[in-house]
């Protein structure tokens, strides 16, 4: 049986093929599953997927009718796919429920340093050969407050890099996470975490009720000066209320690795078209701004981990068993 993969990076395509290579023949392609796109799967019982893939209903029916039995998403997040309508189109469909936390937690930090110590304008500025020190100047995380939003694997992974620089800890997620209250983490509620952390760094699910968790009253709510890090999932946070603050001239940083409107635009190279995604263009003006392209998971252990996961989706699927993966079995 040939797989077809959809949206593979040229760094992941490898690994890809080398993973399926003893079970079964797989095709990469580097575009994203859209309607467009879909009729590309005819004949293919079982496709592979990137995180933003479009999942919803018209394309499940395009899948169906061409004969795809089985989608393997790769990633963990799956706000991307309708899965009333996949369970009654008879389509099976799996996530990869974990990989390494590291490589997000990691990633989250990384942006938080970069906007506290202005590293991609000192970066700029000596390609020029300008090495004034002239509004760089950040500021020691240690002693300062660090609040997560969502303490799960990852999120517990940040706090550990926190509490490794010294920080104060708050934490709020629906429950409270052991290994966190080891290391000092006090769970308060939202508004307390935003109105006294100087970092605060978003691990939550999108899910309905966490849609816009960042609005305009919790942004309002955070310090002048704080550092607000969002490498979870885009629409977490009202992204035009984050601008209208930006124009306002507060927050010492932004780091968003993810951005609620990057279907279409994150994964491509874009840089000889017009934007039209106006909001987005306004936010990458800002210099205390640092937008990346939903790159954090991208390390070759956690990709690694996310292609095993999806090649033992499969042979589930073509073995008839069930794991902890299946968001939707076998009709």
């Amino acid at each position: 049986m040939e797989i077809l993969a959809f949206g593979v990076q040229a760094d992941e395509r490898p690994l890809i093929e080398r993973a399926f290579a003893p079970h079964h023949g797989v095709r990469c392609l580097d575009v994203f599953l859209t309607e467009d796109t879909a009729p590309i799967a005819t004949g293919h019982e079982v496709i592979s997927t990137s995180v933003n893939a479009d999942l919803h209903e018209p394309v499940l029916r395009i899948l169906a009718a061409g004969g795809t039995r089985m989608i393997a998403q790769r990633s963990t997040g799956y706000n991307n796919v309708d899965l009333d309508a996949a369970a009654r189109l008879g389509l099976t469909v799996a996530r990869v429920s974990s990989y390494s936390p590291y490589s997000v937690a990691e990633f989250a930090w990384t942006l938080a340093m970069a906007v506290n110590r202005r590293v991609v304008r000192a970066a700029t500025r000596t390609r020029d050969f300008d090495f004034r020190l002239d509004g760089l100047m950040g500021r020691d995380m240690h002693g300062r407050t660090a609040g997560v939003l969502g303490t799960g694997k990852i999120g517990e992974a940040f706090t550990r890099i926190a509490h490794g620089h010294g920080m104060r800890l708050l934490g709020w997620d629906v429950a409270e996470n052991p290994a966190c209250l080891r290391l000092g983490m006090a769970y308060v509620p939202k508004d307390q975490l935003l109105a006294e952390s100087d970092l605060v760094s978003l691990h939550i699910p999108l899910m309905p009720e966490t849609q816009h968790l960042i609005d305009a009253a919790a942004l309002k709510a955070m310090k002048d000066d704080a550092i607000l890090v969002n490498s979870s999932r885009g629409g977490l946070v009202d992204t035009a209320a984050l601008v209208a603050e930006l124009r306002e001239g507060r927050f010492t940083g932004v780091g968003l690795d993810v951005y609620e409107s990057e279907a279409g635009l994150f994964f491509l190279d874009k840089s000889l078209e017009a934007i039209e995604d106006d909001t987005l263009a306004r936010l990458v003006t800002f210099p205390n701004v640092l937008v990346t392209s939903h790159q954090a998971y991208y390390t070759e252990d956690a990709v690694g981990q996310i292609v095993d996961a999806t090649v033992r989706n499969v042979l589930d699927y073509t073995a008839g068993r069930r794991s902890e993966n299946v968001l939707v079995p076998c009709s």
